[in-house]
């Protein structure tokens, strides 16, 4: 079984995001810069599957300028082998995300699509839906469990009344949650490993797709400040602030 993972480069979790002065975007200078959090889970579990003798092969893409190979090599090194860089200096918006996506699995024909469900720069949560329905492929999204049943997968799904367990036939796509696994740290040994492992560019004009967005970003601005809070000296004194401050009771 062919697992394919697409990933994607995003401003590391545990750094403080700054807006760009003018608000026109995220400033990405002198910023370190990560696989998304969701992608390295889905890295993980197509690991996992292959460790347990259901996948023969991992292959990871993401799509970016050349900087994006070392979120690549990091995917590399967690144990896929081989990896794909569509190359484009452009910021696409999840429809052509999933349109270029789409090419990539016509061309590998894997039987599994492992990705996140959601990247945290943006926040979408499209793009896996939307690669689903331009593959004509089953999709188990929010998954917190995925099991191969010989020519199906089965994938439990956070929803919000609960776990749904749904059986797709493969080939499919399953897009990740947090609680699906917890990645590991890559090695030393398979960090250096990783550079050896084929790592093919492609342009992303190749594929013949018309990258037009179809949203435009029009402002960024950093949430408001928390007002720092109050201590007050008696009971009477919380709920008339409550009441008549806050009016958050009646």
């Amino acid at each position: 079984m062919k697992v394919l993972v697409p990933i994607k480069r995003v401003i590391d979790y545990n750094v403080k995001v700054r807006v760009k002065s003018d608000n026109s975007n995220v400033d990405l200078a002198n910023v370190k810069m990560a696989i998304n959090p969701f992608c390295e889970i889905a890295v993980e579990e197509a690991v996992r599957l292959k460790e347990a003798g259901v996948a023969s092969e991992i292959v990871a893409v993401t799509i970016g300028d050349k900087s994006s190979q070392e979120q690549l090599r990091t995917a590399l090194a967690l144990g896929a082998d081989r990896a794909i860089q569509i190359e484009t200096d452009q910021q696409l918006d999840s429809l052509n995300v999933a349109k270029l996506l789409q090419k990539v699995v016509e061309e590998e024909a894997p039987q599994l699509v492992i990705l996140g469900k959601q990247a945290i720069d943006s926040d979408n949560n499209q793009t896996g839906q939307m690669l689903a329905a331009l593959t004509n492929m089953p999709q188990g999204t929010f998954a917190s469990e995925v099991k191969i049943d010989g020519d199906k997968v089965n994938v439990t799904r956070e929803i919000d009344g609960g776990l749904q367990t749904v059986a797709l036939n493969l080939p499919a796509i399953v897009t990740t949650d947090l609680r699906l696994n917890e990645p590991r740290y890559a090695s030393l040994p398979n960090i250096m490993k990783a550079k050896r492992k084929p790592l093919d560019v492609k342009p992303a004009a190749d594929f013949g797709i018309d990258l037009s967005p179809r949203t435009s970003l029009l402002k960024v601005t950093p949430p408001a400040e928390r007002q720092a809070g109050i201590v007050v000296e008696s009971v009477d004194e919380l709920v008339e602030k409550l009441k008549n401050e806050a009016k958050v009771i009646s």
